[in-house]
């Protein structure tokens, strides 16, 4: 049967067995099927839109044929419609697809062969059957149950998402987080996919509202659109939002008059969503949940900074010689008066960059403190951070999040105020990388006999996380700082360290070359495509041969940006080619490949995982039958579902703000003049100083002149600081 479709090919239908998907976008739902058509011979190719698509089930397709330049004739469907399949055949295929947890390929045919075409009906009616067949036990059948309940619901999400133009690719989050109710929430209130999802934006849900019916102007879109801008505002790392500023952009971005934002802030306000506060006499406003942490930090400091430290009186000076003899170390006179201050105060800040001797100092207070038989406890923000710690010190520190002991069943840390830590002395490390609602859950749960000591280097970057926390408590004037400056002649001999401080002070690294292998290098090139050929030369040939550093796991590429042709982005799709492009089996989620091998990043925190932001692992296997993919994160294994890889990133490169707080055997640098928004000083002092045998920069002269001279770092909007002075 044809019918025409406007002036070209006829318009035709089209039916047969899936046998084959070739490509199937989750984000467009467009796909290359290759289909076993009834009237043909040879398979036939056919393109179209699916919500989700699975080899043995029934098309039926109308549209027309074309012949494609490239790829030959092809069924172009306008209109693809996907029924269950029905044959026998049919059926082995699309369950043993890997579609549904717990059944691969082989128990497929067992279930086919046992309950023929009512397979479907029994797994989901009555699963108990499946106890018949050998080898099923009540844990496999239970989980096949389930399995099957879980797809079909997400298909329902997948069909409706793509029913009002969105991708499918975050159906699974979805039903994840709302379950069965799925639709009937984000019908209520599409707003909510952009609070509760990660990777769906304010556009994505704002698109389906309109879609929905939602008005431009209604307050519901109003309200989502300025919380939604000031979280964008604190993803940047501020706490807050002057009044105006929110109005402005939150009017711009909605295309709706003023007066009505008004009146939706002062409704989010109401609502107790935004807290409004006074930052230098300019009205503010601040998401309640960052309101909350300033405050509690700002308390929780004042609380531990009274009364005496738990040693009660240490003599400096009889304290020293005796620590000195244990040690084996002599302090300079900048880390004899920083003794000092440590022991006099419950609370005080330690900073300075590289070389300065932060841990000589920290391991000599903790022995002081240690033969008074006081409890001490370390902790760092991330694993690195922490095994680092244990590694200077000798002594077990342990993440914040394991610190404050995680409890996946409320979501929330065992530890806290009313059960606070058994400890008379809390170090913190790498505490520039903390940001303000995490420090607000370590601060209370401290007890008030307790003593704090802080470490970090304040002149890195801040925390990837809203606030600027240890720069706040130094600013303040508050606290007990010190601020060690005198580089020692051990590690004057690195021009990784000589550089790094030059940086700081606003002049240029050495790059003149010196005798034999130095461990700073400065290599010039003209143009972006001039660093991009370097960068993959000395990557894969230049530092392996010279430095015998194995190029996947030694060396890590930190740039500026995530986009553009020398941002992560780009450089690791071309890395993964050119270091582990061989490596099967891949499977592709939201846009990226995974295949054994590949060096990857968590890009959010997962509680119940124990993996946090920042951490980078490598994948060991991928399980094609069980949907699932196994990263080893330094000392164990993590197992991710494929419908969870959107937490995941390559590796191979990563953004200067992601590497804060680790330290690689060897660090590559591009840097380039279309990175210029980007270009300042703490920027290209933090990548510098995470290289441990090795620091290569590549890149435009100017581009590295102006990181080094720009120091006018964008100041987060905080209030902690006037919070703890005041």
């Amino acid at each position: 049967m044809k019918e025409r479709h406007g002036a070209d090919a006829p318009v035709e239908r089209l039916s047969g067995s899936l046998e084959r998907v070739t490509f199937h976008s989750e984000e467009s739902g467009f796909c290359v099927l290759r289909v076993k058509a009834s009237g043909h011979r040879e398979l036939v190719t056919v393109t179209g839109c699916a919500a989700s698509v699975t080899p043995g089930e029934f098309l039926e397709c109308t549209g027309s044929w074309q012949n494609d330049r490239t790829h030959g004739m092809q069924f172009k469907a306008l209109h693809l419609k996907v029924v269950p399949p029905t044959t026998l055949e049919g059926i082995e295929k699309y369950l043993g697809s890997g579609m549904v947890k717990g059944i691969g390929p082989h128990f497929a045919k067992a279930l086919v062969h046992a309950f023929r075409e009512e397979v479907f009906s029994v797994i989901e009616q009555s699963p108990q059957r499946l106890l018949e067949l050998p080898g099923i036990g009540r844990k496999r059948m239970e989980m096949v149950a389930n399995a099957w309940v879980e797809q079909k619901a997400i298909r329902e999400i997948m069909i409706f998402l793509q029913s009002h133009g969105l991708g499918t690719a975050r159906a699974v989050r979805i039903y994840k987080s709302y379950g069965n109710e799925a639709i009937l929430k984000v019908t209520e209130n599409p707003y909510r996919l952009a609070l509760d999802i990660h990777g769906i934006g304010f556009k994505t849900a704002d698109a389906l509202a309109a879609k929905l019916g939602v008005a431009p102007d209604s307050p519901m879109r109003a309200q989502a659109g300025v919380r939604h801008v000031l979280q964008e505002m604190s993803s940047s790392g501020h706490c807050a939002a002057a009044r105006t500023a929110l109005a402005e952009s939150a009017a711009s971005l909605l295309e709706i008059p003023q007066p009505t934002i008004e009146t939706a802030i002062e409704a989010e306000i109401a609502g107790e969503n935004l807290i409004p506060d006074e930052i230098a006499g300019t009205p503010c406003l601040f998401l309640a949940s960052l309101y909350r942490a300033e405050v509690g930090v700002a308390s929780s400091l004042s609380r531990l900074a009274l009364g005496a430290p738990p040693w009660g009186t240490i003599v400096a000076e009889k304290a020293i010689p005796w620590v000195e003899g244990q040690t084996g170390l002599t302090l300079s006179a900048s880390q004899r008066a920083a003794v000092g201050t440590a022991l006099d105060n419950k609370v005080v800040v330690i900073t300075g960059g590289p070389g300065v001797g932060k841990t000589t100092l920290v391991n000599s207070i903790l022995g002081i403190i240690r033969a008074s038989h006081l409890r001490v406890t370390l902790c760092a923000p991330t694993g690195r951070a922490a095994k680092r710690l244990t590694e200077s010190t000798g002594l077990e520190a342990k993440t914040i999040h394991r610190l404050l002991e995680f409890d996946p069943q409320s979501f929330g840390f065992k530890r806290g105020k009313d059960n606070p830590l058994d400890t008379d002395l809390l170090v913190i490390d790498e505490a520039s990388m903390v940001d303000v609602v995490l420090m607000n859950k370590l601060l209370p749960a401290v007890p008030d006999r307790a003593a704090l000591v802080i470490v970090g280097d304040v002149d890195q970057l801040p925390s990837v996380g809203p606030g600027c926390v240890l720069a706040d408590i130094i600013d303040s004037g508050a606290i007990a700082t010190v601020r060690l400056t005198e580089i020692f002649r051990q590690a004057a001999g690195s021009r990784i360290i000589v550089n790094a401080h030059r940086i700081n002070r606003g002049e240029l690294p050495l790059k003149e070359p010196a005798e034999g292998l130095v461990d700073f290098y400065f290599i010039p090139a003209a143009t972006p495509e001039d660093i991009h050929g370097k960068l993959l030369q000395v990557i894969t040939e230049r530092i392996p041969k010279r430095f015998g550093l194995h190029p996947v796991r030694d060396i890590q590429v930190l740039t500026p940006m995530n986009r553009g042709g020398l941002g992560a982005r780009s450089l690791n799709v071309e890395l993964q080619a050119a270091l582990n492009g061989s490596a099967e089996p891949k499977i592709t989620r939201f846009g990226t490949s995974f295949a054994p091998g590949d060096k990857v990043i968590q890009t959010v925190n997962n509680y119940e995982k124990e993996v946090f932001n920042g951490d980078i692992g490598s994948i060991v296997e991928i399980d094609l039958d069980q949907g699932t993919l196994g990263v080893q994160f330094d000392d164990r294994q993590v197992s991710y579902e494929f419908g969870e890889l959107d937490e995941l990133s390559l590796a191979y490169a990563t953004s200067i703000h992601k590497s804060q707080g680790s330290e690689y055997s060897a660090v590559v640098i591009p840097l380039a003049m279309q990175h210029y928004t980007m270009l300042e000083r703490n920027l290209i002092y933090t990548a510098v100083t995470r290289g441990k045998k090795l620091v290569v920069v590549i890149g435009e002269e100017k581009a590295l002149a102006i990181a080094v001279k720009n120091h006018k770092s964008h100041r987060r909007l905080t209030k902690l600081a006037g919070r703890l002075s005041g």
